[in-house]
C-alpha cells in the first residue's frame, strides 16, 4: 500500500474515490429508499452523451456533460410529473438516445476506442488535478446542503404529507436530481459511465439490509461505499483492472456478506 501510495496518480485517484465514495452513497441512499435505481442508470448514460458531446467540442467534459446531465434529470422528473408515461418509460427513452448520442459524436475523434473505453469503464490514469478540486468543492456544496436532509428525508416516506406540511416537494426533487446528476458525472472518469449506477445503489442496498432508520442507513452507505471505493482501487493498481470494475466487485462482496449476515 505505501508503494501505491508514492504515485501521484494513485493520492488522487484516492481521494477522488473517498470523496465519490460518500457522496454517491449519501445520495443513493434517497435513490434506493424512493425506488429510483434506475434513475442512476438514466443519468449515467445521459453523462456520456455529454461527455462525448464536450470531447468533440475540445472542451472540458465535465462543463458540458454536467448541464447535459441535469437536462436529461429535469426531463425525467418532467415526464413522470405531468405526463403520461411512467418514470422508468422516461429514463428508457432518455437512457437510449443519450447513449446513442454519445456513440455517435465519438466516432467523430480519431482517439475514438481510447475515450470509449476510460468513459465507459473508468480509469485511475484518467483521474487529474482538476477532478480533486472537482470533487472537494462538491463535497464542500454537498455539506452546505446539509439542512435539507430532514425534508428530502420527509418527502422520501411520505410525500403527500410533505406536500400538506408545506414543504416544497417538486423544488427539492429538482435541487436533489441536481446533486444526483453532478456526483455522477464526477464519478465517470473513476468509475465508468456504463458502473456509476451501482456506485449509487449497491453502497445504499448494503446499508439497507441493516439498518433500523434511514439516518443510519445514509451513514452506513456512506461507510460502505468510502471503504470498498478504497479496497477497489488498491485491487485495480496490483491487479492491474479498471478501478471502475474493481471498486463495484468489492462493493458486490460487501453486499453478498451483509446479505448472508442478514438470512442468518
Amino acid at each position: 500500500m505505501i508503494d501505491a501510495l508514492q504515485y501521484p496518480f494513485m493520492q488522487r485517484a484516492l481521494v477522488v474515490g473517498v470523496c465519490l465514495g460518500a457522496l454517491a452513497s449519501y445520495y443513493g441512499a434517497f435513490v434506493v429508499q424512493r425506488r429510483m435505481s434506475f434513475l442512476g442508470v438514466g443519468l449515467s448514460h445521459a453523462a456520456f452523451g455529454g461527455i462525448a458531446l464536450g470531447l468533440l467540442l475540445g472542451i472540458e467534459p465535465f462543463w458540458v456533460a454536467v448541464p447535459f446531465t441535469v437536462g436529461v434529470g429535469w426531463a425525467i422528473a418532467w415526464i413522470s410529473d405531468r405526463g403520461p408515461l411512467t418514470n422508468d418509460t422516461a429514463i428508457g427513452i432518455l437512457f437510449a438516445v443519450a447513449i446513442a448520442l454519445g456513440v455517435v459524436l465519438l466516432s467523430y475523434r480519431q482517439q475514438y476506442t481510447a475515450d470509449a473505453f476510460t468513459y465507459l469503464f473508468g480509469s485511475i490514469l484518467a483521474v487529474e488535478s482538476f477532478d480533486v478540486i472537482t470533487l472537494l468543492v462538491l463535497v464542500a456544496g454537498t455539506a452546505a446542503l446539509a439542512p435539507l436532509w430532514p425534508r428530502w428525508a420527509y418527502a422520501t416516506f411520505d410525500r403527500t404529507l410533505a406536500r400538506a406540511d408545506g414543504v416544497p416537494v417538486q423544488r427539492d426533487d429538482l435541487l436533489l436530481i441536481t446533486c444526483i446528476a453532478i456526483t455522477v458525472v464526477a464519478a465517470v472518469k473513476l468509475v465508468g459511465a456504463i458502473l456509476v449506477a451501482a456506485f449509487l445503489v449497491v453502497p445504499a442496498a448494503t446499508a439497507r439490509l441493516h439498518a433500523r432508520s434511514f439516518r443510519t442507513m445514509t451513514l452506513g452507505a456512506m461507510g460502505v461505499g468510502t471503504s470498498t471505493a478504497v479496497a477497489g482501487l488498491f485491487a485495480s493498481f496490483y491487479l492491474d483492472w479498471p478501478s471502475g470494475a474493481a471498486i463495484i466487485l468489492a462493493q458486490a462482496l460487501v453486499f453478498g456478506l451483509a446479505l448472508a449476515a442478514s438470512r442468518r
